[in-house]
């Protein structure tokens, strides 16, 4: 897929009617306020005839959610034939269809909660397929990363309008491409994994920007999407860091303004700009909440 060099392909819509909702409440002071709170819905993933998982999401983009999350869990090849994905709206439930024959009872029978908003879930063994990953050695730019972080955090979105939510973006160099959200940060990285799946779009040149933490299960999505760089406003844990160091992905974490720290991957980096030149981010695109009416 030939990828333009300007605006995202898919970018948050955070005036959506269907995806948050108005409430009214009190403040501090007791002062009545209305206020946009996020929806939050179940969403029942088939693969063919087998019911695989019930995700609780936003609502949007489900069928990239279920090739995603079906992508991620190892249920989908690289050469997978999808014949078709059908979206219920009224019964909340994705069905994706293959050309070939799948089961996968046994691989469901065995899941791992993870650390993640909405209780993430991972199906069979977490590590399994990491020792076969080759991430490209990628070089990646500082003036890329600085240019990223500027970008999306002034980029209107649910986040900024609701809180409650995280994004996870997909980039190429200093261009982000695909932005999407929700309650749990796992649900965002499949919707990217799904549309890149789709639309047969490769991951050697990408980096993967997070509003969450990198843990283990974000490192271990990332590294088996092929994408070489994962960056994120906040911190690492060190079950993450290490699983990044053994497959060699970059992770760059605590990413605000000028500043930054990289725990793994640093052969990629490529210094090309002086950080003084960078300015301090606005206190506006701090992303620390929703804003009030």
């Amino acid at each position: 897929m030939q990828l333009p060099k300007t605006d995202y392909l898919i970018a948050p819509r955070p005036d959506a009617e269907n995806l948050t909702r108005a409430v009214q409440g009190t403040d501090h002071t007791g002062q009545p306020v209305d206020i946009s709170v996020v929806e939050e819905r179940p969403l029942t993933i088939y693969l063919n005839r087998q019911e695989i998982v019930t995700a609780m999401t936003i609502g949007d983009y489900p069928e990239y959610l279920a090739v995603g999350f079906l992508r991620n869990q190892g249920m989908l090849a690289d050469d997978e034939v999808i014949t078709a994905v059908d979206y219920d709206e009224d019964l909340e439930v994705v069905v994706v269809r293959t050309k070939s024959q799948t089961t996968f009872e046994e691989k469901t029978q065995k899941k791992t909660r993870t650390s993640g908003c909405a209780v993430g879930t991972v199906f069979g063994d977490m590590m399994e397929g990491l020792d076969q990953v080759a991430l490209p050695t990628t070089e990646v730019r500082t003036s890329w990363l600085y240019a990223l972080a500027h970008r999306i955090n002034t980029t209107p979105s649910l986040y900024l309008q609701a809180g409650a939510i995280h994004g996870t973006v997909l980039c190429q160099q200093d261009r982000p491409l695909v932005y999407m959200e929700d309650v749990g940060r796992h649900n965002a990285v499949d919707k990217i994994a799904g549309w890149m799946f789709q639309e047969n779009v490769q991951a050697h040149d990408k980096i993967l920007y997070t509003t969450g933490r990198l843990t283990s299960e974000m490192v271990i999505k990332c590294a088996l999407m092929g994408i070489p760089v994962l960056a994120s406003r906040s911190g690492f844990t060190a079950w993450g860091v290490e699983i990044a160091r053994q497959v060699g992905l970059t992770c760059i974490g605590r990413m605000k303004g000028k500043r930054f720290v990289c725990l793994s991957g640093e052969d990629r980096l490529l210094r090309d700009m002086d950080p003084d030149q960078v300015p301090e981010e606005a206190k506006k695109s701090g992303r620390k909440g929703a804003k009030q009416a």
